[in-house]
């Protein structure tokens, strides 16, 4: 057997080493990004839509005790289009 690499066999290496290099790239450039958050600004009073989660919205609006501030939400699992729900974002001050 001679010292000759096949050539999908060299080919696949190179595919691998620039995966590789722009995995690595896209790791160093996400550590860059801003880590400050920024919300929405969003009323008082807010009715859940199609897809919403109480964790979505949360995050969206700034307001980590949404459950907590709101008594008629048994389950926070168990939201539903058009419910109503009080956000009172949180501010750092």
């Amino acid at each position: 057997m001679s010292g000759r690499i096949h050539p999908s066999t060299a080919l696949a290496e190179i595919v691998f080493w620039y995966c590789a290099l722009f995995l690595a790239l896209k790791l160093v450039l996400s550590c860059c990004e801003s880590t400050e958050e920024e919300f929405e600004p969003c009323d008082e009073i807010h009715a859940v839509r199609e897809g919403e989660t109480l964790h979505t919205i949360s995050g969206k609006c700034g307001d980590p005790y949404i459950f907590e501030q709101n008594p008629h939400i048994h389950d926070p699992d168990d939201v539903f289009p058009e419910l109503v729900i009080k956000i009172t974002p949180f501010t750092n001050m």
